[in-house]
């Protein structure tokens, strides 16, 4: 008999290399017609508070220092801070063919759900699946202009919105966002873990928090205790991209909505990792 006759439409199940073997489907969805977005890096944590949102802020800032295009996707619907870091306090402008992301000060482009309520301090009590649709929208309904890299930052945690991110948008990577406590092994974990089921690439670990500076003598305290994220990234074979410190100049820019005004070379290993990771 026949591979043919023998056949039981299960590719999953068959090692045969037949013809009619069926390829899996792809589940990502297209951007808006009018959109074009080369390269998606998201930012997660396995948790809250880390400093995600700052850490996506701040590595748009330098891509567009180097002079390419930048979106800033806002995916932590129910804590959005994109919009304010960039002092950003209009609403987004659409028409009969989509809507249009704000520009910063510099030009990179940010969709936020803070740029489409009434008031910013409006909480936003949705259930899973309507936050999930709302990121989909920003995909699907914004016209993104010429991006480069669209950095997507995610809410914490592996819910619906992560989900529904590595499900419909064909991302290029992941940085991994912690903090030097004793959680950062679970912290890391559950976002490696994730992205691995998902089959998403991981770019490396960035510890946000990680020392603060004597202004006298110039000595690095760490606050938090000893680090522990050179281990765990050896642990899963992943590199530290960046240690940001706990420093007044980068709350200060950031409560002033002037974060691209910042300097810092604290991602001097993270920018030529993630170009790397983008060209693979």
């Amino acid at each position: 008999m026949s591979e043919t006759q023998n056949c039981t439409h299960d590719c999953s199940t068959c090692s045969s290399n037949c013809a009619s073997r069926q390829q899996p489907a792809d589940m990502h969805e297209k951007p808006h017609a009018l959109s074009s977005i080369k390269k998606v890096i998201g930012v997660v944590s396995g948790k809250g508070g880390v400093g995600k949102s700052m850490v996506t802020s701040l590595l748009s800032v330098i891509m567009k220092r180097r002079g390419l295009n930048v979106g800033i996707m806002d995916a932590d619907i129910t804590g959005p801070s994109i919009p304010k870091a960039f002092g950003i306090t209009g609403r987004a402008m659409g028409n009969e063919e989509g809507i249009y992301p704000a520009l910063s000060k510099t030009g990179i482009q940010i969709m936020s759900v803070n740029l489409l309520l009434e008031n910013v301090t409006d909480p936003v009590i949705w259930r899973g699946p309507v936050i999930a649709g709302t990121v989909k929208q920003f995909w699907q309904e914004v016209i993104w202009d010429n991006v480069d890299y669209m950095f997507v930052d995610m809410p914490p945690g592996t819910g619906d919105v992560p989900l529904t991110v590595f499900q419909t948008i064909p991302v290029d990577g992941i940085v991994i966002v912690t903090s030097p406590q004793e959680l950062v092994s679970m912290i890391v974990a559950k976002a490696v873990k994730m992205a691995q089921m998902m089959n998403i690439p991981i770019i490396g670990i960035i510890e946000n928090m990680s020392y603060v500076e004597c202004p006298d003598c110039k000595k690095h305290i760490e606050i938090f205790g000893k680090s522990h994220v050179d281990e765990v990234a050896a642990e899963y074979n992943l590199p530290v991209l960046g240690k940001i410190p706990m420093t007044p100049a980068i709350a200060a820019a950031s409560d002033a909505g002037d974060i691209e005004s910042l300097d810092g070379d604290w991602f001097a290993t993270a920018i030529p990792a993630i170009e790397a990771a983008s060209k693979a």
